[in-house]
């Protein structure tokens, strides 16, 4: 997948590369969240002077949906943190708990949005000062699509699915910005119900935005990883000095970070530092070949051909 790309092969480094993407994405959700806001009061600027109803409710929708940036940004700083006897693996799944959040808001973006368009279609309501609402309008979906792209680049390139959620979700608004531009198209061109069944197909879009947005978040969640992840990393230990197999190897994302465990096979007659060698080799290869990833534990086996090293652990595996 694009969302990666090279780093250092040394583990302090690697834990340097992902301290610098938490920066990356909390100076994306800063820049990003200044131009909303921006957007916003633009929108309110038209307001007042227009009295739209359709372009306020759109403009206080963006000013509450700008605000789904801070649990984002909490979730970042939160990630940064070291690593405690109770968080033993640290804190980085609170990225994903927001990306949770996140997909909640687009939720709730498609059903005020489709509420919107059916109570309008069946009590119309006319729009004044249509070609400054035109305006505002697409200042608003400029300002949230702009936002969308940044977000959703930054996310991708520092590997958050949450991230690009939250790009994901302000595109929504953006929509909903353009919703109040084709309706007040269709009032200038002799349709007032353009408005309602504009929203209507908005709504659509907003619900399959949710679709990807809820997918990538609950792959995140059930510890999901990209195939090819898991390809670069079997590559990578097969090609290892002394590995004979590979017996196991699972791969997970937390957060914008990915963790690795593999148990492979050895020369049963090598010495114990022998093997702990090929164990340290396999990780500082991992660390190399694999993007984003931070961490690897590898377990080293014996191989045998008479029975499973790991017979006394059958019973316990359900075997």
């Amino acid at each position: 997948m694009g969302i990666f790309r090279p780093h250092s092969h040394d583990s302090a480094d690697s834990v340097d590369s992902a301290l610098e993407s938490s920066a990356e994405g909390i100076r994306a959700l800063k820049i990003s969240l200044v131009v909303l806001l921006l957007t916003a009061v633009a929108q309110a600027v038209v307001v007042w002077f227009t009295g739209s109803v359709a372009l306020l409710a759109d403009t206080v929708h963006n000013f509450s949906d700008a605000m789904t940036a801070v649990p984002l940004w909490i979730a970042f700083l939160l990630g940064r943190r070291a690593a405690s006897r109770r968080y033993t693996y640290g804190y980085d799944r609170a990225e994903d708990l927001a990306g949770v959040f996140i997909v909640a808001m687009i939720a709730l973006s498609a059903v005020l949005a489709g509420y919107e368009s059916i109570r309008r279609l069946l009590d119309p309501q006319p729009i004044t000062n249509v070609g400054v609402v035109i305006a505002a309008g697409l200042i608003g979906a400029a300002g949230n699509e702009l936002v969308a792209l940044y977000r959703i680049r930054i996310g991708r390139r520092i590997g958050s699915a949450a991230l690009v959620a939250d790009g994901l979700h302000a595109r929504t608004d953006g929509f909903t910005s353009l919703a109040v531009v084709l309706g007040a198209v269709g009032v200038l061109a002799g349709f007032p119900l353009a408005d309602p069944i504009v929203g209507l197909g908005i709504t659509v879009a907003i619900l399959l935005v949710l679709k990807n947005a809820a997918r990538d978040v609950y792959r995140r969640l059930m510890d999901a990883v990209e195939p090819e992840v898991l390809d670069t990393a079997e590559a990578t230990i097969r090609a290892t000095p002394g590995v004979l197999d590979v017996e196991r190897l699972r791969v997970r994302w937390t957060g914008h970070r990915i963790r690795a465990e593999a148990a492979v096979t050895v020369d049963p007659h090598l010495s114990v530092t022998a093997g702990h060698d090929i164990a340290v080799d396999v990780h500082h290869r991992l660390l190399h070949d694999v993007p984003k990833l931070v961490d690897a534990t590898v377990h080293v086996s014996p191989a045998s051909t008479h029975g499973d090293p790991h017979h006394a652990l059958a019973h316990h595996n359900g075997a």
